[in-house]
């Protein structure tokens, strides 16, 4: 069923990450980790409808979305860049498979954290982070989504990998079977897997190479 909502608050993330904050519709219900469709609500993009994962939380008042922008082309993410507040948005169908079930390992690929930004919110409201840790991969600083926003509520369980660029303190290269081995401990169950498909497939190698059976790892393709 559609449901027409009013842009709230924007704002840039990161260079090529937009926040977008909507009213929250009647009705709608979502868990953390879930997405939805959604389409600009104009005649020249209604039928354009593209998925982006819920950030917000719930119970909140409002809705949220963090969404990569690819502005090299005309498509739907560029088009969210020129919107502004007052602008409409068409919410659709909610789903996602991805949800949480007990302490683990996060394991995301760029974009691919944004159903672990509410899933670890929700855990972080509750005072449930725990043992939990974040493995994020990267290209660059610049590219991190909420870095602050992990750091304060991971602290030195969130580790960040980056591909192109060296820095003290961040991980250099890729997230490898040896670095998620380092990182299990007493507290680590599940596996949460989220990113670019290339991605998935390798982080499905390297947890298959550790011996994790497929039962404890839960996973989206972003």
């Amino acid at each position: 069923m559609e449901k027409i909502v009013k842009i709230k608050e924007l704002e840039n993330v990161t260079h090529d990450v937009l926040r977008i904050a909507t009213e929250k519709p009647a009705g709608l219900t979502y868990s953390p980790g879930q997405a939805v469709d959604i389409a600009i609500n104009n005649p020249d993009w209604k039928k354009e409808i593209r998925t982006f994962t819920f950030t917000s939380l719930p119970d909140d008042d409002y809705v949220e979305f963090t969404i990569k922008t690819y502005t090299s082309h005309n498509g739907v993410t560029n088009q969210l860049r020129s919107l502004k507040v007052g602008d409409e948005l068409a919410l659709y169908d909610v789903y996602g498979s991805i949800a949480y079930k007990g302490e683990g390992i996060f394991l995301a690929g760029g974009a691919g954290i944004t159903p672990f930004l509410a899933i670890l919110r929700s855990l972080e409201k509750q005072g449930k982070t725990g043992g939990n840790k974040l493995i994020f991969a990267n290209r660059t600083k610049a590219d991190i989504i909420r870095e602050n926003t992990f750091k304060k509520m991971l602290g030195n369980n969130f580790i960040n990998v980056l591909s192109d660029e060296k820095s003290p303190g961040y991980e250099y290269g890729y997230i490898s079977a040896e670095l998620i081995k380092k990182h299990i401990d007493e507290h680590t169950k599940y596996f949460y897997v989220c990113g670019p498909d290339p991605m998935m497939v390798a982080m499905e190698k390297h947890l298959s190479n550790l011996g994790i059976s497929f039962d404890f790892i839960v996973k989206e393709a972003f």
